[in-house]
């Protein structure tokens, strides 16, 4: 049986200027917004965004704990990165360490209610850096294609 010779690829087409602006634009958004939205929450809050993502992401879990591999998973950072974040934040009494009762291994961070209530008074500091530095940039488009867009070059 002879395999069947595969078509040629068909040659790329250049950019238009508007497919040109945003591949060009996206660097800089993936760069100079989550400093824009850090340096607010840092100001208002003493927070930096990851240590309030922190704090939000474990808010969302069932029971308000969170492996810390799931937790590092979540906010796309290292395990050893995430162990400092964490850290930081149990020394404030907003979360607690635990070790897994069936892995002796793992740890689970825990939001305490102290925690939680840091995460509502920050809240509106950060809802406000991301109206700001980013969606009121978005008004005229159609942010249900634009979420699905983007989920789908992410995965």
């Amino acid at each position: 049986m002879t395999p069947k010779p595969t078509p040629p690829a068909e040659a790329p087409q250049p950019l238009t200027p508007d497919e040109e602006a945003v591949v060009r634009a996206l660097p800089s958004l993936l760069y100079a917004l989550p400093r824009a939205i850090d340096a607010d929450m840092a100001r208002e809050q003493g927070l930096s965004n990851t240590e309030y993502l922190t704090l939000m992401y474990l808010s969302e879990a069932p029971g308000r704990q969170l492996r810390m591999h799931e937790l590092a998973h979540a906010l796309e950072m290292s395990l050893s990165g995430t162990s400092r974040i964490v850290h930081r934040l149990e020394s404030e009494g907003y979360i607690e360490r635990t070790q897994c009762d069936k892995d002796r291994r793992s740890w689970h961070a825990s939001l305490t209610d102290a925690g939680f209530t840091r995460l509502e008074e920050a809240w509106p500091s950060n809802l406000a850096a991301v109206r700001r530095h980013f969606l009121d940039h978005l008004k005229d488009l159609d942010l249900k294609k634009l979420a699905a867009a983007l989920q789908n070059v992410a995965t």
